[in-house]
């Protein structure tokens, strides 16, 4: 079974998410919205689906990394996520939440050995 399919996103932690997303604006022309930025993308090999990664900045004290307390998270693309979060229970992988689901996929976070929290994704159709 094909796991990680690819990079979904990058989040981190910030004392001031405002002046971080002005400042990669301006240093790197990295314009954030509400959502953070998105970087839309296909696949060489298939060049007719496409996707979209994901960087957002969050507050120093928000509670959605919880119960990691590292300061950012990896999102990674997956595929058929329900199969997947049944491999990880049987390698007794800390299962943070119920998978969730929304117009635009499914959702479910982990924690790897040293605590790191991993947001995995099944997207649901092309992200355009």
């Amino acid at each position: 079974m094909k796991k990680v399919t690819g990079l979904g996103g990058v989040f981190f932690k910030c004392e001031d998410p405002q002046k971080m997303n002005d400042w990669y604006a301006k240093n790197l022309g990295l314009e954030a919205g509400e959502y953070g930025a998105t970087f839309k993308w296909c696949e060489l090999d298939h060049p007719s689906v496409k996707g979209a990664t994901a960087w957002c900045t969050f507050p120093r004290d928000s509670e959605y990394f919880n119960p990691s307390v590292k300061p950012f998270m990896i999102n990674y693309r997956v595929e058929n996520l329900v199969a997947l979060v049944e491999e990880l229970k049987k390698d007794n992988v800390t299962i943070v939440d119920e998978i969730s689901e929304y117009d635009y996929g499914k959702f479910i976070h982990v924690l790897d050995p040293e605590g790191n929290i991993i947001e995995l994704w099944e997207p649901i159709g092309d992200l355009e």
